[in-house]
């Protein structure tokens, strides 16, 4: 038997490797990038199960035997899950051995400088392999087990539908061909917040065939054509992008949403596209950077002290009035003159110039931004 410091070393270098603060992120990045299918799902769902799966594993190898009945009955509460979700077993099986492949990648390279030789990393392996085994085959048995006594409800067709639709590869195909969408001439994807389900999918619902299903919390359609004017007619904001193939959809969901949360920035409604607001989506997609641009002028802030609120509010409106002084003073409620003094004074204590290209966005942003963190 090994001595135990042996043992204790190894079992060091693998809590070492699990703890690296860039570890999961870096192991999150590949399994969605590798596994096309479990990429729409949320990061912080995989991050969630694959940290829990390398805590039972590391636990199990410090102790040296298999999994415990507790660990395999979260094991199969992961099974039944990526089913309900329409994540196919191959797909879950593929994602685990990403992760399996990047955290041992890790370990081999820390080894050494942790005094774990090659054998005694190689028992590791082996008896991680058979802990693992085990932990395969009851995933496997549960997910099976659900698939084979699914039976959505009516509402939950279109759902399962989509989430098939968003995995890309031949599952999207397959989930094209049973809403009944054409497979070419390119789909668009449409989302809004839950709270417009109901008016946004009657909208959509107009001029079939069309998909529409709660996904993650918001409302995703997927439709053959630009959608219709009755979405604007609604005053509901919903974020669009496409057109693009069935497999390219997950990706393009993404684009969705990011134009959803810029026009809400705004106050947009309708069906806004994208393309209509990148720069606002990439501004808005970067909340490091606004923190950074926050960070730079807290001193301005304090600055401007009780008048802070006001200046950000003049500038926003007027730069979203496209730097009309009369319109934003009409928004505000104030004499242009009022407006015009806000800007200046925003100027001198920033430094920002925002009658120049550059300035305006900087103005804009470090604006919304201070009004954001405000309230």
């Amino acid at each position: 038997m090994d001595a135990p410091d042996s043992w204790t070393a190894v079992i060091d270098l693998i809590e070492r490797v699990v703890g690296e603060e860039d570890l999961l992120p870096s192991v999150i990045a590949g399994v969605r990038t590798a596994v096309r299918e479990v990429a729409a799902l949320p990061p912080s769902d995989i991050a969630g199960h694959t940290r829990a799966l390398l805590a039972a594993a590391t636990r199990a190898l410090a102790a040296r035997r298999g999994p415990t009945e507790a660990e395999l009955s979260f094991v199969e509460e992961l099974g039944v899950t990526r089913a309900r979700q329409g994540i196919p077993i191959e797909a879950v099986l593929a994602a685990v051995h990403v992760a399996e492949r990047a955290i041992w990648a890790r370990a081999r390279e820390l080894a050494r400088a942790e005094g774990v030789g090659p054998d005694r990393l190689l028992d590791a392996r082996e008896l991680y392999d058979d802990w693992a085994e085990t932990v395969r085959s009851r995933l496997i048995t549960s997910h099976r087990a659900t698939r084979a006594g699914a039976d959505p409800l009516p509402g939950d067709r279109d759902a399962a539908i989509l989430r098939r639709l968003l995995q890309g590869g031949s599952a999207a195909a397959l989930a094209v061909a049973e809403a009944g969408l054409p497979a070419t001439g390119g789909l668009w994807v449409l989302v809004a917040r839950p709270g417009a389900a109901v008016p946004v999918e009657r909208a959509l619902r107009e001029h079939p065939p069309v998909l529409c299903a709660i996904v993650n919390d918001l409302l995703v359609g997927v439709l053959p054509r630009t959608p219709s004017r009755a979405v604007a007619a609604a005053g509901i904001t919903a974020g669009l992008a496409g057109p693009a193939e069935p497999e390219e959809l997950a990706p393009v969901r993404r684009l969705a949403a990011a134009a959803l949360a810029a026009a809400e920035s705004t106050g947009r409604t309708g069906a806004v596209h994208i393309a209509d607001v990148a720069p606002l989506a990439a501004l808005t997609e970067r909340p490091d950077l606004a923190a950074v641009l926050l960070d730079r002028h807290r001193s301005s802030w304090a600055a401007l002290g009780s008048g802070a609120e006001p200046v950000a509010r003049a500038v926003l409106a007027w730069l979203e009035s496209d730097r009309d002084v009369t319109a934003a003073a009409g928004t505000l409620f104030v004499h242009p003159n009022t407006v015009r003094n806000r800007i200046q004074r925003f100027t001198e204590v920033t430094g920002i110039d925002p009658f120049s290209t550059f300035g305006a966005m900087n103005g804009w942003w470090l604006c919304r931004t201070w009004l954001k963190e405000a309230t």
